[in-house]
């Protein structure tokens, strides 16, 4: 499964065979996994669709409390929302509104769209379980609940990947994030992440990755 390569006199790491990727379905879905922006005309049925719900739900949360809402758009919601970012992206300069554009796209082409907010509980119902300031106490959750709502879109992420779907993370979103809040009825949450998810019209090679021996650091 490993093969042992030496970086130096001083230091060897164990790297990962590529085979493990494809004898193992989770670390082949991980692999597999692609940022997709264009998408056929096929449907995402119902059922695919709670799927990635409940693969969603069940990413680790911060005492469990998970305090996140998945909001589903489709038809002309989903329309409404792609003509909402590419109306506020006129207030930003060139790199930020062509990026916001695009995510204006993604949204247009895709069938459905899944959005994940924040809702505030982990803030409202920590804060008073740990006796610390205040203004920290809402800093640390608020942190904690951002973490949690990260795992569950990765979640959708690889989710629909192992189902032969495709999907983008739309960052970029986060720039208009009160827009996009009020607009899917969520005023008192924190704004994480619209997915939009379809059949892939194209799926690309993928950005090549920087080896892992550049990113990590071992230390004993």
């Amino acid at each position: 499964m490993f093969k042992l390569e030496i970086e130096s006199e001083e230091t060897c790491m164990l790297l990962p065979d590529d085979s493990v990727f494809i004898r193992n379905d989770t670390l082949g879905t991980i692999k597999a996994r692609r940022s997709v922006r264009t998408f056929t005309k096929d449907e995402v049925s119902d059922e695919e669709i709670m799927v990635l719900l409940h693969a969603a739900n069940q990413a680790p949360s911060a005492h469990n409390q998970q305090a996140w809402r998945f909001v589903i758009l489709r038809g002309n919601k989903k329309q409404e929302l792609a003509q909402l970012v590419t109306t506020q992206s006129a207030a930003f300069p060139k790199p930020a509104a062509a990026l916001l554009r695009m995510g204006a796209k993604s949204i247009i082409s895709a069938p459905v769209v899944i959005a994940v907010v924040n809702t505030g509980d982990l803030i409202k119902h920590g804060t008073d379980l740990f006796k610390v300031e205040k203004e920290m106490a809402h800093d640390f959750f608020r942190t904690m609940e951002i973490q949690s709502s990260a795992a569950a879109v990765q979640n959708i992420l690889l989710a629909a990947t192992s189902l032969g779907l495709g999907t983008v993370w739309l960052g970029i979103l986060y720039l208009i994030k009160g827009y996009v809040l009020r607009f899917l009825g969520e005023p008192e949450g924190e704004f994480m992440a619209v997915v939009p998810v379809g059949h892939p019209a194209k799926v690309g090679s993928g950005p090549q990755k920087q080896p892992v021996e550049m990113k990590a650091r071992w230390s004993s």
